[in-house]
């Protein structure tokens, strides 16, 4: 089967210049061009297409998704992934959708709120089960009793840390800087300062954390909104510094 470009536009709530912006730099091929140049698109390319749309609804630009669909051989495994981080975040704001209703429900009837109501969805321990997976249980307990002994404004200042120092890798990418430069050391400090207030990490885990930055989207896309090949730069400049600085032991 295939269909026409404007068929796959409409469906996709896109335009036929997008997607043919998509073809032009090599993001999206049509399946054949046909009689005056018409374009048509086959499974292969509605589904590479889906990825591309997810990418994008994750903020990462043009370039970035085209580099992590040219990593991306298994097309099934990968949409397996990103359907159990789609699943997750349904989830979370099915939580967030209950728990506003809640809240409205006993605002509107007088009745006392509770703190496990109001705030129910809105938790970092929706990542219990990942980090357990990843790093172990025991990883996950010490990670959650040091959060939890944090005041909201410590909390806060922790989180605009990384905001920070996310927009000067951007930056420093945008300037043509090394991973291995001077400043981009100085983030890669920063970074490596901000990780272990916590628990100080390792060489093999601090550069294993590079890589996850640019094998899971979201951290991917936490990083690309700062300019398209960010996280990759991040990974490099993490792996540099955990050569020249740290060790397993």
């Amino acid at each position: 089967m295939e269909w026409s470009i404007q068929e796959i536009a409409r469906r996709a709530g896109t335009t036929s210049r997008t997607l043919r912006h998509y073809g032009d730099v090599g993001l999206l091929h049509p399946s054949r061009v046909g009689a005056h140049g018409y374009r048509y698109y086959g499974p292969e390319a509605l589904v590479r297409l889906q990825r591309i749309l997810l990418l994008r609804e994750l903020g990462l630009g043009l370039p970035a998704i085209a580099e992590v669909l040219e990593g991306e051989r298994d097309a099934a495994a990968a949409l397996r992934t990103h359907l159990e981080l789609l699943e997750l975040e349904r989830e979370r704001v099915g939580r967030q959708i209950a728990s506003v209703r809640t809240t409205l429900h006993k605002i509107e009837t007088g009745e006392d709120l509770m703190p496990e109501d109001v705030l129910d969805g809105f938790d970092h321990t929706r990542y219990e089960q990942e980090v357990t997976e990843r790093w172990g249980r025991e990883a996950y307990r010490r990670g959650d009793q040091w959060w939890r002994s944090l005041s909201e404004s410590r909390r806060r200042a922790y989180q605009e840390e990384q905001k920070e120092i996310a927009r000067a890798f951007g930056q420093a990418l945008a300037d043509g800087l090394a991973a291995g430069s001077g400043a981009a050391q100085g983030l890669a400090h920063r970074q490596y300062l901000w990780l272990s207030v916590f628990e100080p990490p390792s060489r093999s885990h601090f550069a294993g954390l590079g890589e996850m930055y640019v094998a899971d989207h979201r951290f991917g896309a936490h990083y690309d909104r700062h300019g398209a090949g960010t996280a990759l730069f991040v990974r490099d400049a993490m792996a540099v510094y955990a050569e020249r600085n740290l060790t397993d032991g």
